[in-house]
């Protein structure tokens, strides 16, 4: 499964300016209602509803909030690249800036567990996050989401 099949250029935001762990939820969840056609409550309840099951920050200044609605027809990612840092409940206690936010089907299964291990792993890749942290530009950010994976050190 590659990124460009869950993250399209208008699910990335560059300039994402929120104060909180509930307003970065509510600004992604009406950018994801623009590009998924829901509605944008049923977003912002389904990731409230995972996060009261536990922060889906992951470390490192990163979070991957995520939730499965019945009315979706496919995998959709979107991500945010915060101005400033925000708490975000993470394991290692640490503020977030980058977010990847998947929403899958209710019936996504194995894929939807899929697409979050893909997302893991690229995020997971000091270089990538990196990349992602110094540009502040929509499209260079969509670029170095959907890069290809290299598995050996260039």
């Amino acid at each position: 499964m590659e990124l460009e099949d869950l993250v399209s250029p208008e699910g990335v935001m560059a300039h994402l300016k929120v104060t909180c762990k509930k307003q970065a939820l509510q600004e992604l969840s009406e950018r994801a209602a623009e590009v998924t056609g829901l509605s944008e409550r049923a977003i912002f309840e389904t990731l409230l509803e995972r996060e009261r099951l536990g922060s889906t920050g992951v470390g490192q200044g990163i979070a991957i909030p995520h939730g499965k609605l019945g009315d979706l027809t496919r995998i959709y990612g979107l991500f945010a690249r915060l101005d400033t840092p925000i708490e975000f409940d993470s394991v290692d206690d640490q503020p977030v800036d980058l977010i990847f936010l998947l929403l899958a089907p209710e019936t996504a299964g194995a894929d939807h567990l899929k697409a979050l291990a893909r997302i893991s792993r690229l995020l997971r890749n000091p270089a990538v996050v990196e990349k992602l942290r110094a540009s502040d530009d929509p499209a260079a950010l969509f670029s170095i989401l959907t890069e290809p994976v290299t598995t050996s050190a260039a």
